[in-house]
């Protein structure tokens, strides 16, 4: 480590502290910088029962929709580069169900902006069981709004661009191209899929009641679920020091190394939009004063958060990444006490590095 454990030990104590109150079972947290790890933690249980082991830095997550900005985003962009997509490509370029007057300008662009009018988020999984079914209700919905006035965080235009991609790259799907990316970046442990070996050191989620049980090493999200537990919204798992060489390797690829992919189109995507009122960039969101990276991130920041309590923020001007994934989730998803952390957590941790 390059800073002293010392030095962060009011975000240690901020993360007991959370568990003791039931913000969530367990935590771990990793900060860094572009040259390595400065900082890591773990706390907690993975459950609330007496018995259950302790988290470690190794414990594994469901990231929910960390998967739009690490995976699905990360595919997008290398497809980008390969030129098997276009930012301005119509969605119907791609998808034979999205018809109608209203939609017919809707770009893949627009998706990734979360602009494209649809609406935040349906049940689907209560009756649909395969692509063919997401992608025909989801093509064929009343837009919400028209595209690019606003913008409204859709998981419905992710699971439309998990199509996509899988349509662009000839027919590999999602897991698949994410899986070779992780491998070549060198990434360790996060995927979708996560093998069976995986779930006793992997963090519950919730006693989910559609299902009828706890969920360990299985996507959390219904939709998800629906979809194998491969979608463009939602499926990864991953550890935060997998996670951490995600956001290092991004870093880097900003200095003008093609890692991630191409530094041109890394810094395009992360360019903030230019729709009214949006915080968004292609895939990721950018740093508000109501964003859940607090207040002493740069105007340059870009991050996700996950409905299963985890986050992911970069900030390429100063050169740092906090990665905290939790199972808030745990054992209701009625539990939003997270929501005041987070911010709290990277305040805190751009202060350990300023003093």
């Amino acid at each position: 480590m390059t800073s002293s454990t010392a030095r962060f030990s009011p975000i240690a104590a901020l993360l007991r502290e959370a568990v003791d109150r039931r913000v969530f079972p367990c935590a771990t947290v990793e900060v860094g910088r572009s040259d390595g790890v400065h900082w890591q933690d773990a706390c907690g249980t993975l459950t609330y029962e007496a018995t259950a082991p302790a988290a470690t830095i190794d414990t594994v997550f469901d990231l929910a929709s960390l998967t739009k900005a690490i995976a699905t985003t990360t595919v997008v962009m290398q497809l980008f580069d390969q030129g098997q997509v276009r930012l301005e490509d119509p969605v119907r370029r791609w998808i034979d169900d999205w018809r109608g007057d209203d939609r017919q300008q809707v770009s893949l662009a627009d998706l990734l902006e979360h602009a494209s009018g649809l609406t935040a988020h349906l049940p689907l999984f209560r009756d649909h069981t395969s692509r063919v079914d997401f992608q025909h209700t989801i093509s064929t919905l009343p837009l919400e709004y028209v595209p690019r006035t606003q913008s409204i965080y859709s998981d419905l235009g992710f699971i439309l661009l998990g199509f996509l991609a899988t349509d662009a790259a000839g027919g590999v799907g999602l897991d698949r191209q994410f899986s070779d990316i992780a491998e070549r970046l060198q990434l360790g442990p996060l995927r979708y899929r996560p093998p069976a070996d995986w779930r006793t050191h992997t963090a519950p989620t919730e006693i989910e009641p559609w299902r009828g049980r706890l969920l360990q090493g299985e996507v959390h999200d219904e939709n998800g679920w629906a979809l194998g537990g491969v979608a463009g919204h939602t499926g990864l798992f991953g550890t935060a020091p997998a996670v951490g060489r995600f956001a290092r390797v991004l870093l880097r690829t900003l200095t003008g190394r093609p890692l991630v992919a191409k530094p041109a189109t890394v810094r395009r995507f992360l360019r903030s939009t230019t729709v009214p009122g949006s915080s968004r960039a292609l895939g990721w969101d950018t740093m508000l004063v109501t964003s859940s990276c607090g207040h002493r991130l740069s105007p340059d920041a870009i991050g996700h958060t996950g409905f299963t309590g985890t986050s992911l923020w970069i900030d390429p001007q100063q050169d740092l990444y906090v990665v905290l994934l939790t199972n808030r989730v745990h054992p209701t998803r009625d539990n939003e006490a997270i929501l005041s952390l987070r911010p709290a957590i990277h305040d805190a941790v751009v202060e350990a590095l300023t003093r």
